[in-house]
Formats: structure tokens, sequence, C-alpha cells
């Protein structure tokens, strides 16, 4: 009798239990689908809370985007050159509710922002007095309300390892303008940038829509050896232009970033025209491979010297700055083979620093280089001008680099690296007046922060 009461007990719990699986809510579904669906629009454009408490609810949401994210990387790039903007486009309207989106890259000359598109129906737009530039020059979001209620519109700085390419314009709900919506907007952004950069191997469309007016022959070539205008480390942050931006002959700058050192450039080549760009691009790329290469600094100096002989005979040269900072100590090794030079802002004195001049590269055959060292300190920053800054003068025959550009460098301290260059030339224009620049001109601006130990302290 017991053992048939256990049999029933046993029996009527199995019976209750398949009740149970039968009635059971459906399995979640994965994969594609269910991908899409969790990318599909909600009212107001920003996603519900999932259920929980606070700090599963915030662990959530911050997965949530990071999925989102991936899926939208995944997507740039897959899509074609000419189609990243269409895919941040359906992104920003299906996770935000944005309404319209509109891309604008800086032009050459850094004066104007240029609409991207296979056909450009809106003017450009001036990078000094505009709410796109004022996102692009302070390079954090800059928010406006519109007449519509419940809309606004965000400009976003396009930027990638600290060279400023654009500002992406988005019209959306303000409900997701909130600091959490645009952080996860400027995410987007720096994707897409990335995107850009890997995109004009494939295409012209980001290049054409750079230009303002059209580039010379030597402007093409000197435009296209260059690494970018800007870039960004914890150790340093570095700014540069060129002028004029759409005629420039021999002026260049470069540099490469490794784990322990950044390694500067900048040359002037002897010239006008393609004369001046074709001997500099020799330069530049003899340089590259004898960096490359492995060579120390004044080896570097040495085999771009034999090229530009061995290709001139000495009827031409190259005048080169070569310049090596330890990222971990602050230590610097230069070469001054010619005419570029160097100031140094620390602590609101400007000095220039000086160094034994040596041959020009290419003048004479196998030339000897020594290279010379000193120190920068957390603070400090470093402007290098080509002749064609310094030796410029003014209406009454002063030149600017005599002490015009030290007040320029002065005057400018709180401005970011990358401004600082384009800072220095309005000046250098001013500075001479009405009479236009009669030489390439080439401002590189460095800021040192020195490297944080694990401890968080710096070391110089």
């Amino acid at each position: 009798m017991r053992d048939d009461t256990i049999f029933l007990a046993v029996w009527k719990q199995l019976s209750l239990d398949i009740v149970g699986w039968a009635n059971r809510p459906p399995v979640r579904p994965f994969g594609r689908a269910a991908l899409d669906r969790a990318q599909a629009p909600y009212a107001g454009g920003r996603r519900p809370g999932p259920p929980g408490g606070p700090v599963a609810s915030q662990h959530d949401e911050k997965q949530d985007h990071v999925d989102r994210f991936a899926a939208v990387e995944r997507e740039l790039r897959k899509a074609a050159p000419h189609l990243l903007l269409d895919v941040v486009t359906v992104a920003l309207r299906e996770q935000y509710g944005v309404r319209d989106v509109e891309l604008r890259l800086a032009d050459y000359g850094m004066t104007t922002l240029q609409v991207v598109s296979e056909a450009p129906l809106a003017e450009p737009v001036h990078i000094h007095g505009s709410p796109q530039g004022r996102a692009f020059g302070a390079q954090e979001p800059y928010v406006e309300s519109r007449a519509t209620q419940g809309l606004v519109t965000a400009h976003l700085p396009v930027t990638v390892r600290g060279d400023r390419l654009g500002v992406l314009t988005v019209t959306a709900p303000e409900a997701s303008c909130d600091r959490a919506g645009l952080a996860e907007m400027q995410q987007l952004c720096e994707a897409l940038g990335h995107e850009i950069l890997v995109a004009e191997r494939d295409t012209d469309l980001y290049l054409l829509a750079r230009r303002a007016t059209r580039l010379t022959l030597a402007a093409e070539m000197q435009w296209q050896l260059l690494p970018g205008r800007s870039v960004a480390r914890p150790e340093f942050s570095l700014g540069a232009h060129l002028e004029p931006a759409y005629a420039i002959f021999g002026d260049n700058f470069d540099w490469s970033v490794s784990a322990h050192h950044l390694t500067l450039t900048v040359t002037n080549g002897m010239g006008k025209g393609m004369e001046a760009a074709l001997l500099t691009n020799l330069v530049v790329n003899a340089l590259r491979n004898a960096r490359r290469a492995g060579l120390d600094l004044p080896g570097q100096a040495s085999l771009a010297d034999q090229a530009v002989y061995a290709q001139h005979r000495g009827a031409l040269h190259a005048s080169v700055l070569l310049l090596r900072f330890d990222l971990a100590s602050g230590e610097v090794e230069a070469v001054d083979a010619g005419s570029p030079r160097m100031w140094r802002l620390r602590g609101g004195d400007v000095t220039a620093v000086d160094f034994d001049a040596q041959l020009p590269l290419g003048m004479f055959e196998e030339t000897e280089y020594v290279a010379e060292h000193f120190r920068v300190e957390p603070g400090d920053r470093l402007l290098i001008g080509s002749d064609g800054v310094y030796d410029s003068a003014s209406t009454a025959g002063e030149r600017y680099g005599e002490r015009a550009l030290a007040r320029s460098l002065s005057a400018h301290r709180f401005l970011p690296s990358g401004q600082v260059p384009l800072a220095v030339l309005r000046d250098l224009r001013d500075y001479r007046g009405p009479a236009p620049l009669d030489d390439d001109a080439l401002v590189v601006c460095l800021d040192w922060f020195g490297r944080q130990s694990s401890a968080g302290d710096v070391s110089a």
C-alpha cells in the first residue's frame, strides 16, 4: 500500500511537469531575425530600458549599446566605399529617430566645410563663425534648438586619432540628444571617420569633397604625401598646415609613431612648381625607406642625401629638420640639414631652439650628418616653421621670425596644437599686409604631455 501511494505521488508530479512544459512561454529567437528586431526603431528615438533593478538595467543598456555599435561597424566594413554615409544614416534613424543627416569635410585650406555628395547641392559653410565650425574647432558636439518643437540639430566632429576630418550634422528628437545619446553618436562618427580613411584608397568621393577649388598638379602630389593634418597620442598632440594650400610646391611634413618613438620630419624642397614637388617626393620617400630599414637619424639623412645627389648631382638640394622623440623620457634626437627652424614655448617664454647648421640633402656627395640632443618637458610647445614663414617680410621690411612669430605663438598659447598652425599663418598674412605669400609657408606645432606611469606620475 505504501508503494502504491509513492507511485501515485510521483505520477501526479510528472503530470504537472508535462502540463507546465506544454504551456511554457516561447523560446526567445536568436540569429539574424533577432538582430533585425533588436535594431527596430522605438518611439522617441531611444530604446526602452530593460526590466530589473538599476544596476542590471545599466549593465543591459551598456551591453545593448555595445552590440548595436558592433553591428554598425560590421555594416560599415562591408559597405561599398561611397555608401558609408548611408549605413550611418540608417543606424541613426533606427536607434535615435534621426530625421536628417549631413556629412561635411574640411577643405584643404581649412577654411570651409564641404558637403559630401555625388552631386553637392548645399553650399559650403565657413569653419569660423558657423555652428558646424564650432563643433569642428572645439572637437565636441554642439547642439542647436530648432523651431520645430521637440527637435534639435546636433553637430558632431568626425575625427580619427586626432586628425580632424569634418562634421556630421543630425536633426533628431531632443530626447535622443542628451549626454548619453550624443556620446553614442560620437562613437559612430569615429567609426565613420576610420572607414572614410580606408575608403579613400578606392574612391575619390571624399577627396573631391575636400576641394573648394582645383589643386595644381604639384599640390596634388604634395597632399598625397602627407600622413594627415594632425595626430594625437597620450604623450603628445601635433598639428600642421601648408599655404598656399591649393598651390603648394616643395614644403612637406611627415611623421611616424611607434610604441616608443615619434619621428617627425619637415622638408623644404628647392625650386618652384613640379621641380620642387618631384624633389620633395624623392626626399620624403628616401627618408621613409631609410627609417623603415632601421637606420638611425643620421643614417636616414645620409641615405636621403645620397638619393638626391645621385639624381641631381648637386644642382638641386632639399632642407630638412629631422626629430626623433623618446615617448617615455622626452629625450629628442635632432639633425638640422637646412632651413626649417624651431621655437619653444615653455612657461610663457618663447625661445628659439638653435642647432648646428649642417648641409642640405643632395648638395654634395656622401655628406655625413651628426645628431644633436635636447629634452622636452611636459607642458612644452614646439613650433617649426619653413623659411616661407620666418623669412617673410612686412611692408616695413622686418622679417616675421624676428619678433612677430614669437608674439603669435604666445598669443595662441591656449589653442590646441591642431589649430595653432592655421592661426600663425593667419597672423602672417596680416603681418604682410596686402602682399600675397611669395613662397610656401609651413607650420608644425607639437604639444608635449609626457608619459604617465602606472602610478599616475608624469615622466618628462
